[in-house]
């Protein structure tokens, strides 16, 4: 498994980012890709995953209204579409991939992680 997460960067508060994360072997049918972030000081958390065929997504309830998770089967890519930033959010976002169905927000049910990717929202 080879995942590639990008497209973070420093915004303002109220500003819009995109971030992606590519699994470049597409090693598993039925799997979970979810998006984390770590914050200075603070543990992991999740912040949104979505099933294989995009039917199920899941969002943790401070980003719900805000950001989207998406995804792409022909480019074998999954989004994180963050409207509407604010400070809070500023931390390094991970992707992750865990084989089956169920959409679990432990950290340690994922196995397989990307590389970080840093946002930071300035006020």
């Amino acid at each position: 498994v080879q995942l590639q997460a990008s497209g973070g960067g420093l915004v303002q508060a109220g500003d819009s980012l995109r971030l992606s994360c590519a699994d470049s072997r597409r090693t598993f049918s039925s799997h979970i890709i979810s998006w984390f972030r770590q914050a200075p000081g603070k543990e992991r958390e999740f912040v949104a995953g979505i099933t294989w065929d995009g039917r199920r997504r899941g969002y943790t309830d401070s980003v719900k209204g805000r950001f989207t998770i998406s995804r792409d089967h022909a480019k074998n890519t999954v989004y994180l579409q963050m409207d509407n930033l604010e400070p809070d959010d500023t931390a390094l976002y991970y992707c992750a991939i865990r084989e089956g169905s169920l959409m679990l927000t432990r950290s340690s049910d994922y196995p397989y992680w990307g590389q970080g990717t840093q946002v930071t929202v300035s006020s």
